[in-house]
Order: C-alpha cells, then sequence, then structure tokens
C-alpha cells in the first residue's frame, strides 16, 4: 500500500450496510458485493476490513473472500485487529489495530512493527497516543473522531483544530475519520492530514460516492 498516494480509506461496517450483526451467507455477500463495487471502480484507495466483533473463523472466512476481490482488482485491503489471521497470508496484508493491540504486538516483537507487516496503521484519539504510535513504529495513523458522527452518540467532536495539532505533532501519515463526508475531506487536508477514512459513505444502506 502506497501510502503517499493513500487519500480516500473505506472503513467496512455490515451493521450499516445490512442493518445487523449476524454474519451468515446473505450478510457475507452483501458486505462482499459493496467490497467488489468500491474496488472495481476504485472508489477509495484503500479499505479497512473493520469487522472485528465476528469471532476470528468468521473473520478469517470473510477476509480471505475479500483479499481474493481486491487482489483481482488491485486494490489494497487492510486487515483489522485480527494479526493472526493476517499472518497466515503470504505476502502478509496490511494491518490496522488498536493502541492496546498495538503495544501487544510490540510486546511479541517478531510481529511488530518492521516485521512480517508492510504497513501498520493505529487508532487514535489523543495527541499522546498519536505521539506513541509513532514512536513505536506505526506506518500511519487514524485521528478520530473529528466531526458529529452518529457512531459516536453524545460524544463532542474533537474538531479541526485537533487534527491539525496531531499532524504537528507527527510526521508519519494521519488520516481524519469521524463524520467525514466528501465536502468535508478537503478541510481536513487544509488541516495537515494525508487523507480521510469514511464508513457511512461507503458502507451505508446506499453507497453515497
Amino acid at each position: 500500500m502506497n501510502l503517499n498516494k493513500t487519500k480516500k480509506i473505506a472503513i467496512s461496517n455490515r451493521n450499516l450496510l445490512t442493518g445487523t450483526d449476524i454474519y451468515n451467507q446473505q450478510v457475507k455477500n452483501k458486505l462482499l458485493d459493496r467490497i467488489r463495487h468500491i474496488a472495481s471502480n476504485h472508489l477509495a484507495d484503500a479499505l479497512i476490513l473493520r469487522e472485528k466483533d465476528l469471532a476470528e473463523d468468521q473473520y478469517e472466512d470473510l477476509a480471505e473472500a475479500a483479499l481474493e476481490i481486491c487482489e483481482r482488482e488491485h486494490f489494497p485491503l487492510i486487515l483489522h485487529h485480527f494479526a493472526d489471521v493476517a499472518l497466515e497470508y503470504s505476502p502478509v496484508p496490511p494491518l490496522h489495530v488498536s493502541v492496546p493491540d498495538f503495544i501487544a504486538l510490540k510486546q511479541s516483537s517478531c510481529r511488530f512493527g518492521k516485521g512480517p507487516f508492510p504497513s501498520l496503521g493505529v487508532s487514535t484519539h489523543t495527541v499522546e497516543e498519536a505521539r506513541m504510535a509513532e514512536e513505536m513504529g506505526a506506518s500511519y495513523i487514524t485521528a478520530s473522531h473529528i466531526f458529529l458522527t452518529q457512531c459516536k452518540p453524545g460524544l463532542e467532536p474533537r474538531g479541526l483544530d485537533y487534527l491539525r495539532e496531531v499532524c504537528e505533532a507527527v510526521s508519519i501519515p494521519v488520516y481524519a475519520l469521524g463524520g467525514v463526508h466528501p465536502d468535508r475531506i478537503q478541510s481536513c487536508l487544509d488541516a495537515g492530514a494525508s487523507g480521510v477514512c469514511m464508513m457511512s459513505e461507503y458502507f451505508g444502506p446506499k453507497l453515497k460516492l
């Protein structure tokens, strides 16, 4: 994955797409159909397969099918949370993790940072976490949540000033996350972000891009 050319990252969410957290063949097919459409039309520059609430064997089943689609379309797919699933593949795909998962990967140093993962992203929510992720070898980070979002009901957004502060605090790519819509992309870039992550625009009931 070429981070220099990655401006828009789609994040999967089967609940937004199907209205259920259930994982069955019908849900899988709908999710894969949307992934196929995004990848084949290159509506984003990469996609994070985020379904972290799945059981590991369910995620492995989904990841295998999604990787086949994305490899066929020459489209970067980033696995999420399940490091052991990612390590089953050769070459190992990029991985995105939370801060606690990132620290755990550091502690198992053979799987951390410049080890087998070609790109290792970290979800951060404070400037301190952003700095720590860079110091520990993250390839890029997400900063959230920037705008008001239905995914974080009742929580005040951190705003563009926070995004700017994070971008000034680190030298690795920063991707704005949370309530980002196409008309807000430029403001995120102007604040110093390398790009944005969008979920509802890509995985809502209707594709909005």
